[in-house]
């Protein structure tokens, strides 16, 4: 009987050890085992877009609250930057979308999610633009993290953190309509709807359609699908269709699928 608790006690012991301590499968950060392609050092290109679903809150983390601005119009800002890397690669930002640090993304505590912003590295003027997209960082009196390829484009992966400007970029609407406006041949013919989200409250979904279409330059309505109701831009051509898939889901819309103009 003692040589059966002793075994059990050791199970738990080791089980107990072996344990993870986080999400994260590494305990300290580091920077990959590659460095970044051409394609993956082009920078973003600023456009108005609606807010994220997730992650524009107030929150409160280590004691403090943080407020999200409402508008980052104007907004302007120095201080020290930090990046991270390998060890947040492919988990969650807070807006909901995945973390890679190849593409040009940061963390930041109050901006909107999403939003532009250029970062100038003040030790070499060196600057990027980047999409912001989660929330950090939350050491010291860092200002912003920077994704890893980011970083590596303003010369700071070997310091690690840097004095930077982050300047806030709003393009104005007139200035982003899509392709999808314009009839494009030979596939010309509007064949789908776009569908963005559905749910059961028609009155917030009226909202946000409304919200889409001053954003996307696009016709956008709620339509009772499968006993909800459905937020549909359009309808659009095939080839328009797939411009507008493409720039809803880098804006955070991940969800978003095309329906046949027949259903």
């Amino acid at each position: 009987m003692l040589r059966v608790l002793a075994i059990v006690l050791t199970l738990l012991l080791f089980a107990c050890s072996s344990a993870p301590e986080s999400r994260y499968s590494q305990t300290h950060d580091s920077i990959p085992a590659r460095l970044p392609t051409a394609d993956e050092l082009v920078e973003p290109t600023p456009r108005s877009v609606a807010p994220s679903r997730q992650g524009n809150r107030t929150y409160s983390l280590f004691g403090r609250t943080y407020s999200i601005l409402p508008d980052a119009r104007g907004f302007s800002e120095e201080g020290m930057a930090s990046w991270y890397g390998e060890k947040f690669h492919g988990h969650l930002t807070s807006n909901g979308e995945t973390y890679d640090m190849y593409a040009m993304s940061a963390a930041h505590k109050t901006l909107p999610l999403p939003t532009y912003v250029r970062v100038t590295n003040l030790e070499n003027q060196r600057s990027v633009v980047v999409r912001v997209n989660d929330r950090g960082p939350f050491h010291g009196d860092r200002i912003i993290d920077l994704s890893y390829v980011a970083a590596y484009k303003l010369d700071m992966l070997d310091s690690g953190t840097s004095r930077v400007k982050i300047e806030a970029l709003h393009p104005e609407p007139q200035n982003q309509q899509l392709a999808v406006t314009t009839p494009m041949e030979p596939d010309a013919s509007p064949q789908y709807y776009v569908q963005v989200f559905a749910g059961s409250d028609q009155q917030r979904l009226q909202r946000e359609a409304k919200k889409l279409a001053e954003t996307y330059q696009v016709t956008a309505t709620t339509r009772a699908k499968n006993g909800l109701h459905a937020v549909m831009l359009g309808p659009f051509a095939s080839a328009q269709t797939e411009t507008l898939l493409q720039q809803l889901r880098a804006d955070g819309y991940v969800d978003v699928f095309r329906v046949p103009v027949s259903l």
